[in-house]
């Protein structure tokens, strides 16, 4: 391993100071090295080669404290198996070597049908939560929310989809997150800077506005008493003067602020901020078209917290239950010195597996996209990337990913949920692609009028 592995181990325990030892913002901005972490002259960083890391600085204000944190990417080993005393990173330069991995191996699968008896019970849309007994689908088409137990049956619905005061309406661009929690029959439904709390069987109970503009189709079911959302505004104020003169860099800064907040009134707990210099998140195709990254996964909920992960750092941040941020996975190279760029979409875990997706800013030619994704994971034992493909003993030739995005879009408790098309199902089952449980489902469905086909996957522990 690269030396700089040292320098950047030296530094991990500013990640790790409590809130009741912090520097201050006044100290921050007083401090002989603002511009200069590790003590060095700018001249001294470019001759070092080490500017680019200077430039990946992090300000982090977090619950009244201030850490400085400085994400230094050591040179890695040649090897697919990484150095065990050294931060855990992917190098997105390299071609990395494809695992097989069986679904059933790392995970309790059901399929699962939603019953379409009733014509009010057919929908074009997602699952978007699923609990101990009951599935929440959100209809794209009408607005209706849709309650079915565990085994596919109707429970009940209700449609509040409108303009009025007690009303929500789907932003097409961010689609709305829904939250259930059974025990109260509390159902979350979040739209911009809103929170919209009804029964199952949609009897309004209450509302509230969210603090500071915050934008909640992010939101994560932190605990039994409180949600994590993020927002992420522009600084525009903030100049290339911070970085002493230095001229080529990317032209502005951001910030992520997370935000802990009442389940029931929406009161602000908590809050967390993350700064760090940005690159433009977008690019141009040869027509002339602009592109931007969306679906970003900031926030991924973890069994011991949470993980946190901003596009412009590429690095993925564990923030503990004990309200410390520990930076636990790293991209290299910087994405300054990627092009295309490239971004890493945070991580989920699974048993001894960390599933997560590289995103490339450049159109996908074979899958027709507007980005190209990789999806990769990383056994925590081994410390071995590989590229992802993941196969399904009753379904021949289909493959799947786990992906943050997947994860966070259904919303199941250490789990995951695949939508297999009941039309490309039908074909394959004519081609005698399926077998088990499954292919005993679809020999019974009818491709014209009953919904699509979920796979409920339970990680094993």
């Amino acid at each position: 391993m690269g030396s700089s592995i040292s320098t950047f181990e030296a530094f991990l325990g500013l990640i790790e100071v409590k809130h009741t030892e912090s520097f201050t913002d006044q100290h921050f901005n007083e401090h002989p090295y603002r511009y200069n972490l590790l003590g060095l002259s700018i001249k001294a960083h470019r001759k070092a080669g080490t500017l680019n890391l200077l430039k990946k600085a992090v300000f982090i204000s977090a619950f009244g404290m201030t850490v400085i944190l400085v994400s230094i990417f050591a040179a890695g080993c040649s090897s697919n198996i990484q150095a065990k005393d050294g931060l855990p990173f992917i190098d997105v330069r390299r071609n990395y070597p494809e695992k097989v991995i069986n679904l059933t191996d790392i995970a309790e699968v059901t399929y699962l049908h939603l019953n379409t008896d009733r014509d009010e019970y057919l929908y074009r849309g997602w699952i978007r939560n699923v609990t101990k007994n009951t599935i929440v689908v959100y209809d794209d088409s009408s607005g209706s929310i849709l309650f079915f137990s565990r085994d596919g049956n109707p429970k009940s619905r209700f449609n509040h989809y409108g303009q009025g005061p007690y009303e929500y309406n789907n932003n097409r661009l961010l689609h709305l997150r829904i939250l259930y929690d059974e025990e109260k029959d509390d159902v979350y439904v979040c739209g911009l800077n809103t929170m919209l709390i009804y029964s199952s069987t949609g009897e309004f109970k209450r509302k509230y506005t969210l603090p500071e503009n915050v934008e909640a189709y992010s939101t994560i079911d932190f605990d039994d008493e409180s949600f994590f959302v993020n927002l992420t505004p522009r600084i525009s104020d903030w100049s290339l003067a911070y970085w002493d003169g230095v001229s080529d860099l990317e032209a502005s800064s951001s910030y992520t602020r997370f935000y802990q907040i009442s389940k029931t009134d929406g009161t602000l707990l908590d809050s967390l901020d993350m700064l760090s210099n940005v690159m433009q998140l977008y690019f141009k195709d040869d027509n002339g078209y602009t592109s931007t990254l969306g679906n970003y996964n900031r926030i991924i909920k973890s069994s011991n917290g949470l993980f946190l992960c901003n596009p412009d750092t590429d690095t993925i941040f564990l923030y503990a239950k004990d309200k410390s941020l520990t930076p636990i996975f790293h991209k290299k190279p910087p994405i300054q010195e990627t092009n295309p760029k490239v971004v890493i979409d945070n991580w989920c875990e699974v048993g001894d597996f960390r599933f997560f997706r590289t995103i490339s800013f450049q159109r996908d030619p074979v899958r027709k996209t507007i980005f190209t994704e990789e999806s990769f994971f990383l056994d925590i034992k081994t410390r071995e990337i590989f590229r992802q493909k993941i196969v399904l003993p009753d379904y021949k030739d289909k493959e799947f990913t786990i992906c943050p995005f997947r994860i966070q879009r259904c919303n199941v408790t250490n789990g995951v949920c695949f939508e297999l098309d009941l039309i490309e199902l039908k074909q394959a089952y004519r081609e005698n692609r399926l077998s088990g449980k499954l292919k005993e489902m679809v020999a019974t469905l009818n491709e014209n009028k009953d919904n699509n086909v979920f796979i409920l996957a339970h990680f094993k522990k």
